[in-house]
Protein backbone atom coordinates (compact mmCIF):
# COMPACT_ATOMS: atom_id res chain seq x y z
CA UNK A 1 0.00 0.00 0.00
CA UNK A 2 1.03 3.60 -1.23
CA UNK A 3 1.51 6.20 1.22
CA UNK A 4 -1.19 8.47 -0.87
CA UNK A 5 -4.26 8.95 1.73
CA UNK A 6 -7.36 11.19 1.43
CA UNK A 7 -5.49 13.96 2.12
CA UNK A 8 -8.15 14.99 4.46
CA UNK A 9 -6.78 17.20 6.94
CA UNK A 10 -9.17 18.24 9.71
CA UNK A 11 -10.47 15.26 11.74
CA UNK A 12 -14.67 15.23 10.68
CA UNK A 13 -15.73 15.18 14.11
CA UNK A 14 -14.38 18.75 15.04
CA UNK A 15 -15.93 19.88 11.48
CA UNK A 16 -19.29 19.02 13.23
CA UNK A 17 -18.55 20.24 16.42
CA UNK A 18 -17.27 23.79 14.90
CA UNK A 19 -20.63 23.81 13.38
CA UNK A 20 -22.50 23.25 15.86
CA UNK A 21 -20.44 25.75 17.98
CA UNK A 22 -20.98 28.34 15.07
CA UNK A 23 -24.73 27.89 15.39
CA UNK A 24 -24.47 29.10 19.28
CA UNK A 25 -22.83 31.98 18.66
CA UNK A 26 -25.02 32.82 15.91
CA UNK A 27 -27.90 32.19 18.13
CA UNK A 28 -26.12 34.65 21.16
CA UNK A 29 -26.29 36.94 18.26
CA UNK A 30 -29.43 36.57 16.39
CA UNK A 31 -31.85 34.81 18.99
CA UNK A 32 -34.32 32.82 17.20
CA UNK A 33 -36.68 30.38 19.00
CA UNK A 34 -38.86 27.97 17.62
CA UNK A 35 -42.08 26.92 19.29
CA UNK A 36 -41.11 22.55 18.62
CA UNK A 37 -38.28 23.12 20.77
CA UNK A 38 -41.10 23.80 23.91
CA UNK A 39 -42.60 20.46 22.85
CA UNK A 40 -42.68 16.89 24.09
CA UNK A 41 -41.66 15.23 20.74
CA UNK A 42 -38.77 17.20 20.81
CA UNK A 43 -36.81 15.48 23.40
CA UNK A 44 -38.21 12.29 21.90
CA UNK A 45 -37.49 13.14 18.52
CA UNK A 46 -33.59 13.76 19.86
CA UNK A 47 -33.27 10.46 21.73
CA UNK A 48 -34.35 8.84 18.63
CA UNK A 49 -32.00 10.52 16.67
CA UNK A 50 -29.00 10.57 18.97
CA UNK A 51 -29.80 6.19 19.20
CA UNK A 52 -29.85 6.40 15.42
CA UNK A 53 -27.03 7.91 14.77
CA UNK A 54 -25.41 5.23 17.50
CA UNK A 55 -26.65 2.83 15.78
CA UNK A 56 -24.70 3.91 12.71
CA UNK A 57 -21.29 4.77 14.29
CA UNK A 58 -20.45 1.74 16.71
CA UNK A 59 -20.69 -1.13 13.44
CA UNK A 60 -18.97 1.24 11.32
CA UNK A 61 -16.28 1.65 14.18
CA UNK A 62 -16.23 -1.81 14.88
CA UNK A 63 -15.55 -2.85 11.31
CA UNK A 64 -12.78 -0.45 11.12
CA UNK A 65 -11.15 -2.24 14.36
CA UNK A 66 -11.93 -5.96 13.36
CA UNK A 67 -9.81 -4.96 9.71
CA UNK A 68 -7.61 -3.39 11.55
CA UNK A 69 -7.97 -0.27 9.39
CA UNK A 70 -7.15 3.48 10.11
CA UNK A 71 -10.01 6.32 10.78
CA UNK A 72 -6.84 8.67 10.76
CA UNK A 73 -7.88 10.75 7.07
CA UNK A 74 -4.21 11.16 6.49
CA UNK A 75 -3.46 7.93 6.60
CA UNK A 76 -3.60 5.23 3.94
CA UNK A 77 -6.34 2.56 4.00
CA UNK A 78 -5.76 -0.60 4.45
CA UNK A 79 -8.55 -1.82 2.89
CA UNK A 80 -11.98 -1.10 1.29
CA UNK A 81 -15.20 -1.38 3.88
CA UNK A 82 -18.19 -2.85 2.10
CA UNK A 83 -19.91 -5.17 4.73
CA UNK A 84 -22.17 -4.70 7.85
CA UNK A 85 -23.39 -0.99 8.28
CA UNK A 86 -21.25 -0.49 5.17
CA UNK A 87 -23.80 -2.39 2.62
CA UNK A 88 -26.34 -0.25 3.21
CA UNK A 89 -24.32 3.58 3.29
CA UNK A 90 -21.34 4.61 2.05
CA UNK A 91 -20.55 6.73 4.75
CA UNK A 92 -22.31 5.65 7.77
CA UNK A 93 -19.91 7.80 10.69
CA UNK A 94 -20.42 10.81 8.99
CA UNK A 95 -24.79 9.44 8.69
CA UNK A 96 -24.20 8.69 12.05
CA UNK A 97 -22.42 12.33 13.32
CA UNK A 98 -25.67 14.36 11.41
CA UNK A 99 -27.97 12.35 13.25
CA UNK A 100 -26.24 13.27 17.05
CA UNK A 101 -25.67 16.79 15.61
CA UNK A 102 -29.75 17.14 15.11
CA UNK A 103 -30.43 15.25 18.31
CA UNK A 104 -28.32 17.33 20.35
CA UNK A 105 -29.67 20.38 18.90
CA UNK A 106 -33.09 19.09 19.71
CA UNK A 107 -32.41 19.02 23.37
CA UNK A 108 -30.35 22.63 22.66
CA UNK A 109 -33.68 24.38 21.35
CA UNK A 110 -31.90 26.04 18.61
CA UNK A 111 -33.13 26.97 15.50
CA UNK A 112 -29.75 27.87 13.97
CA UNK A 113 -27.98 24.76 14.03
CA UNK A 114 -30.65 22.95 11.41
CA UNK A 115 -30.65 26.67 9.17
CA UNK A 116 -26.34 25.85 8.91
CA UNK A 117 -27.30 22.13 8.52
CA UNK A 118 -27.65 22.31 5.09
CA UNK A 119 -23.97 24.02 4.99
CA UNK A 120 -22.47 21.75 7.15
CA UNK A 121 -23.89 18.89 5.02
CA UNK A 122 -22.09 20.56 1.75
CA UNK A 123 -18.83 20.85 3.90
CA UNK A 124 -18.73 17.34 4.07
CA UNK A 125 -19.89 16.36 0.99
CA UNK A 126 -17.11 18.21 -0.75
CA UNK A 127 -14.27 18.39 1.59
CA UNK A 128 -14.32 15.09 2.85
CA UNK A 129 -16.51 12.79 0.86
CA UNK A 130 -15.41 13.81 -2.51
CA UNK A 131 -11.24 13.94 -1.13
CA UNK A 132 -11.90 10.20 0.18
CA UNK A 133 -13.83 8.77 -2.52
CA UNK A 134 -11.39 9.89 -5.36
CA UNK A 135 -8.95 8.13 -2.84
CA UNK A 136 -10.51 5.08 -2.70
CA UNK A 137 -11.17 5.47 -6.26
CA UNK A 138 -6.85 5.51 -6.53
CA UNK A 139 -6.58 2.91 -4.17
CA UNK A 140 -8.84 0.05 -4.42
CA UNK A 141 -9.85 0.66 -8.14
CA UNK A 142 -12.61 -1.28 -10.08
CA UNK A 143 -13.13 -3.09 -6.38
CA UNK A 144 -14.39 0.37 -5.33
CA UNK A 145 -16.16 1.46 -8.20
CA UNK A 146 -17.98 -1.96 -8.30
CA UNK A 147 -18.97 -1.37 -4.46
CA UNK A 148 -19.81 2.86 -5.64
CA UNK A 149 -22.36 1.39 -7.96
CA UNK A 150 -24.11 -0.59 -5.37
CA UNK A 151 -24.03 1.68 -2.94
CA UNK A 152 -25.36 4.89 -1.94
CA UNK A 153 -22.87 7.74 -0.51
CA UNK A 154 -25.87 8.29 2.06
CA UNK A 155 -28.58 6.17 2.78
Amino acid sequence: MSKDHPGVYIPPPLIYVAFFFLSVVLQRQWPFKSTFFDTARAPFIGWLLIALGFILIFPALRRFLVSKNTLITVKPAHSLQTTGVYTYTRNPMYMGLLLLYSGVALFQGNEWTFIVLPLLILVIRLYIIRKEENYLQRAFGEEYNAYRRRVRTWI
